[in-house]
């Protein structure tokens, strides 16, 4: 029995062993059914996504990094989340970042071999100097990629805070990162296609990492995404729309506003609630860390 034959991830599934007799809908509906299993698996390790999060926010208080390792459809989600972190919390490209095995071209090209060398993991790591205060995320739904093994071997090694993001409990990387996340969904729709349930578990796990870090770092105001860079005519509006809201503004008064703090919407909805001028609510961000919250009711206490 090989190793892949003891990974909960490569099993087959009994529930969908007539799948390819089955009409569309009911294709479909198999699916459907098995993607249901994955937020209650999710739940399960709602502790050790917790524990993760808190020292990710450590290392974006010690302006350190989140650092993402992966290969195959486990990189490509680590890249993706972290590429949709500067336009949605307005923090630099360098605060969250991807590593994915092969580099850029795997991005849209399989690159399957890449992920076989350890000494790339620690290599990609190497290039973008890694801190001990930095946080690295090493993403595989095996636990056992070489790439990524070799990417938290190297940060444990710096001493880096080490996280294993797998759908196998009892794997290579849990074993070796200092926080293991390990939601078990069972196996796939079709036998190995870990890009399915295993896959969709990552996305929900990534998203939580990075939302839940930068709301305790300030980046929300209420459910507002208050940091986001208005860098396109949709961003624009909705800044706009977000400065009314929180307001009570006029559209006409928001964009002035949005305008005279240089498109920094954090700051304009502070000038809209306070009178502040600019310079006013940027000190008083400022004395309140960042959080718009806190500085609003600094201001009415």
């Amino acid at each position: 029995m090989s190793e892949l034959d003891l990974l909960v991830s490569e099993g087959r599934n009994p529930r969908t062993m007539d799948i390819d007799l089955l009409p569309t809908i009911d294709v479909l509906r198999k699916i459907n059914d098995e993607d249901r299993i994955v937020p209650a698996a999710v739940e399960k390790v709602l502790p050790a996504i917790a524990a993760a999060v808190d020292r990710i926010v450590l290392a974006f208080q010690k302006g350190a990094r989140l650092i993402y390792v992966g290969a195959g459809t486990s990189g490509r989600l680590g890249v993706l989340d972290a590429s949709e972190c500067p336009p949605t919390f307005g923090v630099p490209e360098d605060m969250v970042i991807g590593l994915i095995a092969g580099g850029p071209d795997a991005l849209v090209r399989s690159t399957e071999g890449a992920e076989d060398d350890p000494k790339m993991g620690a290599r990609a790591l190497q290039e973008i100097r890694l801190t001990p205060d930095d946080v690295v995320v090493g993403i595989a739904v095996s636990g056992r990629t070489p790439y990524v093994i070799g990417g938290l071997n190297y940060a444990k090694q710096v001493g880096a805070t080490t996280v294993a993001l797998s759908c196998n409990p009892a794997s290579t990387i849990a074993g070796i990162a200092d926080i293991a996340i390990s939601p078990v969904v069972g196996p796939e729709v079709l036998t190995g296609s870990t890009r399915l349930k295993s896959g969709t578990a990552q996305k929900l796990v990534l998203n939580m990492l990075t939302t839940a870090s930068m709301i305790r770092i300030g980046k929300s105001y209420e459910n507002l995404m208050v940091d986001l860079n208005p860098s396109n005519k949709k961003l624009v509006a909705r800044a706009i729309r977000i400065i009314m809201q929180t307001s009570g503004c006029t559209a006409q008064r928001a964009k002035r506003v949005l305008a005279q703090a240089g498109n920094d919407v954090k700051l304009a909805i502070l000038v809209a609630i306070t009178g502040f001028d600019v310079e006013e609510a940027r000190a008083a961000l400022g004395k309140a860390g960042g959080f718009l919250r806190k500085a609003i009711s600094d201001r009415t206490a």
